[in-house]
């Protein structure tokens, strides 16, 4: 037996109010028709990995925000990695960055996601930690709410990228 799945489901308690404005009704619509069933749990194929996972709220934040690279942005999957080790220092950690979308040369990461379920508002130091490791000139916080874009002028200094300005950001 199949079951059926809404984004009510994964954000659980449906008084629960998740905020996804940062994204166009029709995304999340078709993010909803994506959701999918396995072992009695929701699942959705990553649009840039093309792995199954569970969909959970900060997943859903995720697979918006990598449709938004895709389609708006016109980043190539390839470019695109999920969950990517963060290296500090010598080694790489236990830590893993959300989104990373890599310079042309595939090698450096270019920007660099922290993601969060909606209503969650940590995680902004998390994410410059990983940019100064990682040497990533670019970080974006969201938790499909809210974002909060950063330009890593040198390590420890960054500048919130203005409204106006994010587009130069794109396909570099």
């Amino acid at each position: 037996m199949d079951l059926e799945f809404t984004l009510s489901d994964v954000f659980g308690d449906k008084k629960t109010q998740y905020a996804l404005t940062l994204f166009r009704q029709q995304d999340i619509e078709e993010f909803q028709n994506r959701i999918f069933e396995r072992n009695g749990k929701p699942y959705i194929r990553c649009l840039a990995s093309g792995k199954d996972r569970l969909a959970k709220p900060e997943e859903v934040v995720r697979q918006l925000w990598i449709k938004r690279l895709l389609d708006d942005f016109g980043y190539p999957k390839s470019r695109i990695a999920i969950e990517r080790p963060v290296w500090f220092g010598s080694g790489v950690s236990d830590k893993s960055a959300d989104i990373v979308v890599m310079h042309k040369d595939n090698e450096h990461p270019y920007i660099i996601f922290e993601i969060k379920k909606p209503n969650r508002r940590d995680g902004e130091q998390q994410l410059k930690s990983y940019c100064n490791a990682e040497g990533s000139p670019i970080g974006v916080w969201s938790n499909g709410g809210t974002q909060v874009i950063l330009h890593r002028q040198e390590p420890n200094i960054f500048q919130a990228i203005p409204r106006s300005n994010r587009r130069q950001v794109s396909r570099r």
